[in-house]
């Protein structure tokens, strides 16, 4: 694919490869579909199916393959008809969808390459599957990309301790890829499903949305190498576009779990659907629709920079909300490096609890392992390196708490006074002494004189060897 010339940048062949693995796993489902389940049909017509042009690796190629792809392929799929699930799943993936390649030679290449996967062999679909999420994990580096993608540490501890059950309502109001959905699904797979109706009961209860074409087709694909035969439930939307006020009873959720983009803005007017909380920050918007979503007992995990505990004005109104209308009892302060490589700030991780206010706070300090400066993209988090604060925990009552080296209450009271400022250092940690100021800088000014000399020694050096 480097070789093509119309495609440019690790996004853009992601974004090529995924429409390819999209279209050969819903080809072989489609046949274990047509094998088990009495007149089941194809949504796509038999002339777009991958068996019809992509299965024979001696088929189409070149200028032929090129033009059937861009005239006949992509227009058919984005205009796709019927009413069925996967019908609507396939139109909502292709209506942003586009082939960058300008050779139909490589364009084979490669397709005869994806041929070679069978994706009803269950050994062979999670390998892929391991190459997909390392796939996604890589995307970190396809610049702004970067954002679709949570350390798979970080959202296993945040469905481990929010421990969704087979038919709650999990909605993910900003999923990128997928990554809360598949783990949420490998807990539930894990430990309480049995039957296959418990199956149907979980898949049914997903909701989910992503406002940006590559990571919701990057998602729908992942909900298919996960076994979902329906992925109709990532839906591609803004859910910030709608009015809060319009989200009614019915809709809402028993759990959410999310990583909203934090650092952004919204688009102009989308202020106005939350008149209450007047501002275009994504985060700020994302918490106040969260705190909405909920049902009475519904609990929340979501991740949030720590601009959001500090941040004063429209921030400090939306923290006293969140602490009158839910019970905030967790706060786990992460440190910089783990979102590295795209972003280096403090996060934290907030669970929440509605219908009952807060009355004190946790936290819990993660530090990097012993031995270790930072995380890095060769040693990034790992779901054991929170098993410390998972069995400091207390389990689903959260009973048992301790207060210890990385650990501490802080109650309501003391937050107000405060100004609802929630960004609150460990007191177990001792300050570093760095010294007396005065000192300090007169060590600098003696250190930045040092280099002044030597600089002009090595440029006299230089001169003298110069005019030799």
């Amino acid at each position: 694919m480097r070789k093509d010339t119309g495609v440019d940048g690790d996004a853009q062949r992601v974004s090529q490869l995924c429409w390819m693995f999209f279209l050969k796993i819903m080809d072989d489902q489609d046949e274990a579909l047509e094998f088990t389940r009495d007149a089941y049909t194809s949504p796509i017509p038999q002339d777009l199916q991958w068996r019809t042009w992509a299965a024979d690796p001696e088929g189409i190629t070149g200028d032929e393959l090129l033009t059937f792809v861009n005239d006949e392929l992509f227009p058919g799929l984005k205009k796709l008809k019927g009413a069925s699930p996967r019908a609507r799943v396939i139109r909502d993936v292709f209506e942003d969808a586009y082939n960058y390649m300008k050779s139909g030679q490589l364009l084979r290449q490669i397709i005869n390459k994806i041929n070679e996967v069978d994706f009803n062999n269950l050994t062979e679909r999670q390998h892929f599957g391991d190459i997909y999420e390392q796939l996604l994990n890589d995307l970190q580096n396809a610049g702004n990309a970067g954002e679709y993608y949570t350390p798979r540490a970080v959202t296993a501890f945040m469905v481990q301790q929010v421990d969704p059950h087979p038919g709650e309502i999990l909605m993910d109001p900003a999923c990128g890829t997928g990554g809360f959905l598949t783990c949420a699904m490998r807990h539930m797979r894990d430990r309480y499903i049995k039957r296959p109706e418990q199956e149907d009961a979980m898949q049914a209860a997903f909701r989910a949305v992503e406002k940006k074409p590559l990571p919701h087709m990057l998602c729908v694909t992942n909900m298919l190498l996960h076994g979902v035969e329906e992925p109709h439930f990532v839906r591609h939307d803004n859910t910030l576009a709608r009015p809060l006020a319009s989200w009614t009873k019915d809709e809402r959720v028993d759990i959410v779990l999310t990583n909203p983009p934090f650092g952004g803005k919204e688009e102009d007017g989308i202020e106005g659907n939350f008149p209450t909380f007047r501002t275009r920050e994504t985060a700020d918007l994302f918490l106040a629709l969260i705190i909405r979503l909920l049902k009475p007992g519904g609990r929340a995990a979501v991740v949030l920079p720590d601009g959001s505990l500090f941040g004063e004005g429209i921030k400090t109104r939306l923290k006293e909300h969140l602490m009158e209308e839910c019970n905030l009892h967790t706060i786990v302060r992460l440190p910089n490096s783990v979102f590295k490589p795209y972003a280096s700030i403090g996060t934290n991780l907030l669970f929440f609890e509605k219908g009952q206010p807060t009355q004190d706070i946790w936290y819990w300090e993660h530090r990097v392992p012993e031995g270790q400066k930072a995380y890095s993209m060769t040693k990034p988090i790992r779901l054991e390196h929170l098993a410390d604060c998972a069995a400091w925990w207390g389990g689903a009552a959260r009973q048992g708490r301790v207060e210890g080296p990385q650990a501490w209450k802080v109650t309501a009271a003391e937050i107000k006074a405060r100004g609802y400022n929630l960004d609150i250092k460990n007191p177990h940690t001792v300050a570093d002494d760095h010294g007396d100021p005065e000192t300090l800088l007169a060590d600098l000014d003696a250190a930045e004189a040092q280099v002044a000399t030597l600089r002009d020694q090595l440029k006299a050096i230089l001169n003298e060897a110069l005019a030799r």
